[in-house]
């Protein structure tokens, strides 16, 4: 990445923070974001996984389905244009319950119907008078009038999305697009909420984005917090990025380089959840990653310090989750020395320290909760989505039960 796109990607988080604070007032702190999905730069075909994205949107309406997690009476947007080279052009834009998409509200950008977005940049859309209950399906429908790469996009969307031609953002129906699952500029949904008690957001890699969960289903881990939350009037974020590092940029940011934009920076966030890492570990040496070594225990180490330090200095709670177990991970695909002894070791050193050293708020055990007591390396059967890496959804709800509400919720 060249220097001027690091300090472009920096300067519009910072753009996209100061738009947030700005926007989402904390007096009485009624305005909160109720779901997100952070930004990637999207690829080319030298990767080992497509996009699964169309390169070029034009003349061409885009539906996407969110769950929320809190309710409230308006709703807002936030699109995001972060590693676009162009202006982002929206001609309309429509929310909708997903169950009657074709009932849906005009949504505006500074009382106008349309907006430009700068590359770089994000954009807040007018307040929406909207009723909208707690864990409600949303259908946000945006039409790009001109050509439109889809550079800024969030790759495991876990939730079919449809395109189709012309400006149909009033459409009662528009059949999903088959392959097309990614958030395409979508990044985040504020509710105006009656006294919310704050949020609180997860980040992590593709066990928390979703795969292997079931799509269009909503069964993360992170949607099953949710659910947990939701009567007490706290938010869940799901930050995850499948194949997100600690460490090192890959299909997104690494958490170091984005804990800021996608965890401080979100309005009223009490405490965080930081489950990440085994694409540290694993990819070195695979397709993914062929030419890098394995980082040492010591860097694991000081990364997450990093993030412990940067959450405290700003009063937000942070527990840690150990690493789940991997053995036989991508067996039959062009990933599968993904799993080795060694790297196996490393997690469990890594495990060790968090467990023992003390330094997060609280832990969460994910690695004894969804390993397999005969075969400690190996996921249980029944918590294991068949590819012996992601959990099903099974273990996503029990990965979402185990987190210690009291724990999760008290101040550091």
């Amino acid at each position: 990445m060249t220097a001027r796109r690091t300090l472009r990607r920096g300067l519009a988080a910072t753009v996209s923070a100061l738009a947030c604070v700005a926007a989402l007032p904390a007096d009485a702190g009624t305005w909160i974001p109720s779901w997100t999905a952070s930004p990637e730069a999207s690829w080319g075909a030298e990767f080992a996984l497509p996009t699964s994205t169309p390169p070029l949107l034009d003349n061409q309406t885009l539906r996407q389905v969110v769950r929320l997690s809190l309710g409230g009476h308006r709703v807002r947007l936030q699109l995001s244009n972060e590693y676009g080279s162009e202006p982002l052009v929206i001609g309309a834009a429509q929310v909708a319950l997903a169950s009657a998409p074709g009932r849906g509200r005009v949504v505006t950008f500074g009382g106008q119907a349309g907006v430009i977005v700068p590359p770089g940049a994000p954009v807040l859309s007018d307040p929406v008078e909207f009723e909208v209950a707690p864990l409600a399906s949303l259908a946000v429908s945006l039409y790009f009038p001109k050509p439109t790469s889809t550079q800024t996009f969030h790759w495991d969307g876990r939730q079919a999305a449809s395109l189709a031609p012309g400006n149909q953002v009033a459409a009662a129906q528009l059949p999903p697009t088959p392959g097309l699952t990614a958030r395409i500029f979508l990044s985040a949904i504020a509710v105006e909420a009656d006294s919310p008690r704050g949020s609180v957001v997860v980040t992590g890699d593709s066990i928390t984005d979703g795969n292997g969960a079931t799509m269009d289903a909503d069964t993360r881990w992170p949607d099953f917090l949710a659910a947990r939350l939701a009567p007490q009037r706290i938010a869940v974020l799901n930050a995850g990025i499948s194949g997100g590092r600690l460490l090192t940029d890959g299909m997104g940011p690494s958490a170091l380089a984005r804990f800021d934009r996608d965890v401080l920076m979100q309005p009223h966030v009490r405490s965080v959840i930081v489950l990440i890492g085994i694409n540290d570990i694993s990819w070195p040496g695979t397709a993914f990653d062929p030419q890098r070594r394995p980082p040492e225990l010591a860097e694991l180490i000081a990364g997450y310090r990093q993030l412990i330090a940067s959450a405290h200095r700003r009063g937000v709670r942070v527990l840690g989750a150990t690493l789940t177990p991997f053995e036989g991970a991508l067996a039959g695909t062009p990933l599968a020395d993904y799993f080795q002894p060694h790297k196996d070791a490393l997690r469990r050193q890594l495990n060790a320290w968090i467990r023992d050293s003390g330094e997060f708020d609280a832990v969460i055990d994910f690695d004894a909760l969804l390993r397999d007591p005969a075969q400690p390396s190996r996921l249980q059967p029944a918590f294991d989505s068949g590819d012996h890496l992601h959990p099903g959804d099974a273990g996503h709800r029990a990965m979402a039960d185990a987190v210690p509400l009291r724990a999760l919720l008290r101040r550091p």
